[in-house]
C-alpha cells in the first residue's frame, strides 16, 4: 500500500499514541513517523523499539509534518496545537484520540494556519495499563473510532482511511452527538465503577475475602487514571447529566424493590435490564478477545 502521508507525527506516545505510532509503522500509513515528546528518554525509547523513525523534544521535529495526531490529555492540546502549528506542511491535517470532542471541534480549528484543517478523533481501544512499554501495533483492531461527521468531506475521507489503515472500524457522528452517545456507551460506566469503587469505605473490612470475578470485572474500569478521568468526566459533564441521573433513578428503583422483597416486580426489572442490554448491543464485540482492553482508557494518554 503507498503511504497516503508523507509525515505523520505523534504527540504523546503513551498507550495510545505509541499504538498509533507502531500501526502506522506496521501498515505504512506515513513514509515516515516521528514522535514530538516531553521527555528525551521517551524519544529514545521510541526509536529503540522501532515506534518511530525519529522524536526528539524540540519542536522542530515537527517540520514537514502533514498528519498530526494529538494523543495527550484533551486539555493540553490547545497548547500543543499552538506550539505546533508553525511547524507543520502546507495543507496538513490534524486529528487526535480525544475523549470529548465538542470543546476540541470549538477550540482547535481557529489554532491552526489557513490551509490546515482539523478532523476530531476517537479510537475507543486500551486499558487501565498506560505508556509506551505496553502500546501495540494491533491496538486499534476492530476497535471502533469515531471521526467527526461535520468537518470538510475531503478530510473526513482522509482521516477516515488513515484509522480503517490502522485496523480501526470507523463510525462518523457530529461532535456534539459523539460526547451525548459516548456519555452513555462510556463515560457514565466509568462514573459509576468509580463511585461503587468510592462507596466501598461502607463496605465491612472482611468483605474484601469474597472477591470473585464478578467483583473484578466490574471495578476494572475504576482502575484507570483518576486523573485522566476527571477530566474527561467535567469535559462532558453537560452531556452525562441526563444519563446519570436516569442510572441513579433505575438504582433507587431496584433498592426500593429488593428492600420490600418484591421478588416478582425484582424479577421483572432484572429481565428488563437484559432485554434493554441485548437491544443495544445484540452481538458480541468480534476484537474483545484479540484486544483485551478497556473501551475508554486510552483514549487520553499522558504526554510522554
Amino acid at each position: 500500500m503507498s503511504a497516503a502521508f508523507q509525515k505523520l507525527t505523534v504527540v504523546g506516545l503513551g498507550l495510545l499514541g505509541g499504538s498509533v505510532a507502531l500501526a502506522a509503522r506496521e501498515h505504512g500509513a506515513a513514509r515516515r513517523v516521528a514522535a514530538w515528546t516531553r521527555r528525551a528518554e521517551t524519544a529514545r525509547e521510541a526509536i529503540a523499539r522501532g515506534a518511530v523513525d525519529e522524536a526528539d523534544v524540540d519542536p522542530s521535529v515537527l517540520e514537514g509534518t502533514d498528519l498530526l495526531v494529538l494523543a495527550t490529555p484533551i486539555d493540553s492540546m490547545p497548547r500543543i496545537l499552538a506550539e505546533a502549528a508553525p511547524h507543520l506542511a502546507e495543507n496538513a491535517l490534524v486529528t487526535d484520540v480525544g475523549s470529548v470532542k465538542g470543546c476540541l471541534a470549538e477550540t482547535l480549528p481557529g489554532l491552526l494556519p489557513p490551509t490546515a484543517r482539523y478532523v476530531g478523533a476517537h479510537p475507543m481501544a486500551g486499558s487501565h495499563l498506560r505508556g509506551l512499554e505496553h502500546a501495540r501495533a494491533d491496538l486499534l483492531a476492530g476497535a471502533p473510532c469515531i471521526v467527526d461527521a461535520a468537518a470538510d468531506p475531503a478530510d473526513v475521507a482522509r482521516i477516515r482511511a488513515f484509522w480503517e489503515s490502522l485496523g480501526a472500524r470507523v463510525v462518523l457522528r457530529p461532535a456534539v452527538r459523539h460526547d451525548e452517545e459516548v456519555g452513555w456507551i462510556s463515560h457514565v460506566p466509568h462514573a459509576v465503577a468509580f463511585a461503587f469503587a468510592r462507596a466501598l469505605d461502607e463496605a465491612p473490612a472482611e468483605a474484601s475475602e469474597l472477591r470473585g470475578p464478578g467483583f473484578r470485572d466490574f471495578t476494572r474500569i475504576a482502575q484507570s487514571d483518576p486523573e485522566l478521568w476527571a477530566e474527561i468526566l467535567c469535559a462532558n459533564g453537560k452531556a452525562l447529566a441526563a444519563p446519570l441521573a436516569a442510572v441513579a433513578d433505575r438504582l433507587r428503583e431496584l433498592a426500593r424493590t429488593a428492600e420490600q422483597g418484591d421478588t416478582e416486580t425484582t424479577l421483572r426489572y432484572l429481565a428488563a435490564a437484559r432485554d434493554s442490554l441485548a437491544r443495544l448491543a445484540p452481538a458480541p464485540d468480534p476484537g474483545a478477545e484479540t484486544r483485551k482492553s478497556n473501551p475508554e482508557r486510552k483514549s487520553d494518554d499522558s504526554y510522554e
